[in-house]
């Protein structure tokens, strides 16, 4: 729950950056909001979160 709640923070931050910055305008970002919160509710949101859980755990292994 931590990791997916820190992504959505993370990329609410960088969708609000763009907006500001004129690099994305509102229309593409509602359809960036809505295909996401769409496909969340899809049969591949299980996929996609394993998915998201095995590269979180790999850069948690990477030691610097």
């Amino acid at each position: 729950m931590a990791i997916s709640l820190s992504v959505v923070l993370l990329l609410a931050i960088i969708l609000v950056v763009l907006i500001r910055g004129g690099n994305l305008k509102a229309g593409p970002a509602t359809v960036a909001i809505l295909f996401g919160f769409f496909l969340a509710s899809s049969g591949m949101a299980p996929s996609i979160t394993k998915f998201l859980d095995s590269i979180a755990s790999t850069i948690n292994q990477i030691s610097f």
